[in-house]
């Protein structure tokens, strides 16, 4: 059975709480014709009130990030669906097992693109802390950070192409909260990003960790996917009738003028200037 199927038609169960999130996140688990799996239960009725997203749609956002991911081919949402549930609507998620390559383990993925993960996946740190002014080879700066005793030490990321992707999904979709904890490392050398709330505003809100390529040019495939993307957005489209049911009018039309500006300008686009483009804590 399909995941989303799943997800969609299953009973849910809760099982406990996720206790360091912001708003309500409940671990459940989903069964429906013999099938079951993990997952997380976001209830609407949880949501802590924002002062620039209206009150009860974070669930609705985290949905049109999936349809959006899944609109690119890059499957970097876990499936994610909008049902009724013990408390209410809310956004149900498939659980996904992080995986850690062991300790001195020398797997495939390494930081000039196959590794993937917020720790380590493969044997390749997505993440780090180094020394002096230059990120390495296979790296990319993305600011410096206190380390404490008045030191600081530059954070980078991997020069990774499912990160890459990720970063212009955290474009497409102005995604104002990417930070490392959001990305979960799985079996099979796959990345899945989760928590994607605050998502999809009409104004300018990117904030992420993953700023290394900001400026560079996007790469081929990369604007193939996006071409694909504006012409599934047109009215008329599957894509546009559903993401109308999830997010606002306004919100759509800037969807689609941000992907419109990828594609004229052709590069990753660059910090604004006018507020912390790194979100707080960045993991």
């Amino acid at each position: 059975m399909p995941p989303a199927e799943l997800l969609a038609l299953g009973e849910l169960t809760v099982r406990g709480q996720v206790r360091e999130a912001s708003n309500a996140v409940l671990y459940c688990t989903v069964e429906y014709d013999g099938h079951s799996a993990p997952c997380v239960y976001k209830p609407v009725a949880g949501e802590r009130p924002l002062w620039d997203f209206p009150d009860g749609t974070l669930a609705q956002r985290e949905v049109a990030a999936y349809e959006i991911s899944e609109a690119t081919g890059w499957g970097l949402v876990p499936p994610t669906v909008l049902r009724d549930g013990p408390y209410g609507q809310g956004m149900c998620q498939l659980w996904i097992e992080v995986e850690v390559a062991p300790d001195g383990a020398d797997g495939e993925g390494s930081a000039d693109g196959d590794g993937e993960g917020s720790g380590e996946i493969g044997g390749a740190e997505l993440l780090a802390l180094v020394e002096g002014d230059e990120p390495g080879p296979g790296w990319k700066a993305i600011g410096y950070a206190e380390v404490g005793e008045g030191r600081t030490a530059l954070l980078v990321h991997a020069d990774d192409v499912r990160l890459r992707r990720l970063a212009v999904l955290d474009a497409v979709i102005n995604n104002g909260d990417r930070k490392g904890g959001h990305l979960l490392p799985a079996a099979g050398g796959r990345l899945y990003a989760i928590d994607h709330g605050v998502t999809f505003n009409a104004d300018d809100k990117l904030r992420t960790l993953l700023w290394g390529w900001a400026g560079e040019p996007l790469p081929d495939d990369v604007l193939e996917v996006l071409r694909r993307l504006a012409d599934q957005l047109a009215d008329g489209g599957a894509l546009c009738a559903r993401l109308a049911e999830l997010i606002t009018g306004a919100e759509i039309e800037a969807l689609r003028a941000r992907v419109a500006t990828l594609l004229r300008t052709g590069k990753h686009p660059e910090p604004s200037g006018q507020w912390p483009a790194i979100p707080w804590p960045p993991v």
